[in-house]
Formats: structure tokens, sequence, C-alpha cells
């Protein structure tokens, strides 16, 4: 068969296409209702850290994950709660901000590395094929990244909010300002989206797809 595999490349690319639309879009979303609602989000997010805080630490004491670890991951989230001082602004050159987004990436490695190494020490331990071995299944392991490694990180990215001043847009120059002459909030998703839509939509000019006075 010739023409169903590529069928099946080009459903799985249109799938993905739908698929990143409808995550953007409700991102976009949330980021609206974090915007109308700030007092609300800001009270759920510091509960939340908290709970994760909790989370972790009963994990250590009963399930005996590791000391250092659960230590790092505390850490951590007790920076993100610092995030929260000023919510929903963010400046991006915050050197909390970026303490942030680096233990982020500092915790995703070091867990990721404990889970495969306490999955290899279990497999050496098997003296039959028979044996069972004695390691979290991927939904554990998932559930575990999910709720307390990216949670509280993808919650802040969606609920902070940035000034155009921050992050720019293409073709402008000066930032949005509301109907009262101050600088406009805009949460940080809603940001990377339009910066992404005018970057597409400067493309299209350049290559003389779209003309000037179009919008996207």
């Amino acid at each position: 068969m010739w023409i169903l595999p590529l069928v099946g490349y080009l459903g799985s690319i249109v799938g993905f296409c739908f698929l990143t639309l409808a995550i953007a879009s409700g991102l976009y979303y949330l980021s609206e209702l974090v915007e109308e609602h700030t007092v609300i989000a800001k009270r759920l997010l510091a509960k939340l850290i908290y709970s994760v805080i909790g989370l972790q630490v009963v994990l250590c004491l009963v399930d005996g994950f590791p000391f250092g670890l659960t230590l790092m991951g505390v850490t951590s989230h007790i920076v993100y709660l610092g995030n929260m001082r000023r919510f929903p602004f963010v400046k991006l050159s915050d050197p909390l901000f970026i303490a942030s987004c680096v233990l982020v990436l500092v915790n995703h490695y070091f867990w990721f590395q404990y889970f495969s190494e306490a999955q290899q020490r279990s497999y050496s331990r098997m003296t039959s094929m028979y044996d069972q071995p004695d390691v979290p299944s991927f939904t554990e392991i998932a559930s575990y990244f999910g709720l307390c490694v990216w949670l509280i990180p993808f919650a802040l990215f969606v609920s902070l909010s940035a000034s155009d001043n921050v992050l720019p847009t293409i073709g402008t120059e000066q930032p949005s300002r509301d109907t009262d002459g101050r600088n406009k909030r805009q949460g940080m998703v809603k940001v990377v989206v339009d910066n992404v839509l005018s970057a597409i939509g400067e493309v299209t000019r350049l290559a003389g797809w779209k003309k000037p006075e179009d919008r996207f």
C-alpha cells in the first residue's frame, strides 16, 4: 500500500494541528478568566502550592521518597510562591522568575533520573522471569510529574501577566493602554499567542501572500 500510509501521516499532522489549536484556545480562555477574577485566582494558586508541598512531604514520610529531592521540590514551590507577591504581574528579568524557570527544569531532570534508576534497580534484583518488578506504574509516575512538578509552573504561566513593553508585539512601538491611559495588563499566554500570530502575519506579508493592510 502506498496511498494509505500517506493518508495516515496527513491525518496525524491535521490532528496535531487541531490539538495544538484546542490547547492554545483553552489557555487563552483561562488567561481571560484569571484577568477577570484575579483575587480568586491568587487565593486558589496559593492554596494549590501549599497542597503540593504537603503532598510531597507525605510522599517522603509514607512512601519513602528521597529526602534530598523532596527538599528540593519543597524549596522550588516556596520560590514559586514568591512570584505571588506582585500577582498577577511579572517581570521577565526578575531573578525570582528566572530562578523559577530554572527550578522547573532541574526538578524534572532529577525526578526523571530518580524514577529511571529505581526502575533499573528493581529489574536488576529480579532472579526469575516470573518475578514482578516493584516499580511505580507509568500512570503513577506521570501523575506525580503532572501534580508535583509541572502543575504549579503551568498554572503560574497561565495566570501571570506581562505588559506589552515586556514582550513587544511586532509592528508596535508603544505599549497598549486601557481607557484610563494606563499600561494594559495582558496574560503571558495571550502575549505569546499574539506575538506568534503577529510573526506569522509579518512573514506572510514579507512573502507577498498578504497585503500590508490585511489583518491576520
